[in-house]
């Protein structure tokens, strides 16, 4: 990874869901954030993000930090906790509008998929059907709502500017804000804040200046700078790490159970078999070995990902 456009000292942060349990693919992206900074002699914070209250777990959260310290992947200073910081998240959201710059949107889900064409990924862009509302439209609307029971969710303008980025593991980055981003929200409609705001709020908070992430979230690192733009925040540097895939080229997640911790461990036997075999496969060392988190802080070779994007899971 090159190194010349970080700051120092070098803080970044897990910042894992608890949703349920750690598989190959984050374990892989938590490990080499954790590898990274801890060579060059900085802080790794620990950040819980549970603000999707509808599969968030507690018992989850701990259980992620009993793995964590399981893999040798410690963390510096006290947890965050995303539902326990909406003050914070109001204060932003409040700048914002006050800047005029955000709208209700009534949409549902199935309108925004008939409505926006899927870009980068799974992301789909907004088209900005509820931004042309009058605020007679927008008061009719809210009324329909509330007599159904029901909440808007918030969406901020986004102009017309590029965002560019050097991103230290997949070089410079270009996105047209109106075409490849749209008018995104930040607050959902059950009134909880969005990923996208909350994340921007909690990095400044904790002093982050290095974000490290799998190479799926590529896509949300120019909503975030152009919020810390808008508040005033410092922007970050920023390192997305191959995704780790199922043969077919799907990005590994959660309801893989077969690449989960517990099957891994089952495969594997030792937590220094699951690491070594995760660093073998994402090129960090040249054979499959059992190795600790400490062995691969000596020995890993973190350039072996620049520049790659996906990885298939053997």
């Amino acid at each position: 990874m090159c190194s010349q456009a970080l700051q120092h000292p070098v803080v970044t942060r897990f910042a894992p869901s608890p949703t349920g349990r750690m598989h190959a693919g984050n374990i892989f992206s938590y490990l080499y954030a954790w590898l990274f900074t801890k060579r060059h002699g900085g802080k790794v914070l620990l950040r819980i993000e549970d603000l999707d209250n509808t599969r968030s777990r507690a018992s989850y959260a701990d259980q992620i930090k009993q793995d964590f310290e399981m893999l040798g992947l410690y963390w510096d200073g006290e947890v965050l906790i995303q539902s326990q910081r909406n003050e914070a998240y109001t204060k932003a959201f409040e700048t914002l509008k006050q800047l005029g710059l955000t709208y209700p949107c009534f949409c549902t889900r199935a309108d925004i998929h008939a409505a926006s064409a899927p870009h980068a990924g799974e992301q789909l862009v907004y088209p900005g059907t509820c931004a042309l509302l009058t605020p007679s439209q927008q008061s009719a609307r809210l009324q329909e709502l509330g007599q159904e029971g029901r909440s808007p969710s918030v969406r901020i303008k986004i102009g017309s500017e590029t965002i560019g980025f050097h991103d230290l593991l997949q070089g410079e980055q270009s996105y047209s804000c109106k075409d490849e981003c749209g008018d995104f929200v930040i607050r959902r409609s059950d009134g909880g804040y969005a990923y996208q705001l909350a994340v921007v709020v909690d990095d400044a908070e904790q002093d982050v200046n290095l974000v490290v992430r799998g190479a799926d979230l590529l896509a949300s690192t120019p909503m975030q700078i152009y919020l810390q733009q808008l508040l005033g925040l410092g922007q970050p540097s920023y390192a997305h790490v191959p995704l780790i895939c199922t043969q077919d080229g799907r990005r590994i997640a959660k309801r893989d159970h077969d690449a989960s911790l517990d099957e891994l461990l089952s495969q594997y036997k030792t937590i220094e078999g699951v690491l070594g075999h995760i660093a073998y496969i994402t090129g960090l060392i040249e054979s499959d070995q059992a190795m600790s988190a400490q062995d691969l802080l000596k020995s890993a070779h973190l350039s072996a990902v620049e520049g790659v994007r996906k990885i298939p899971w053997r």
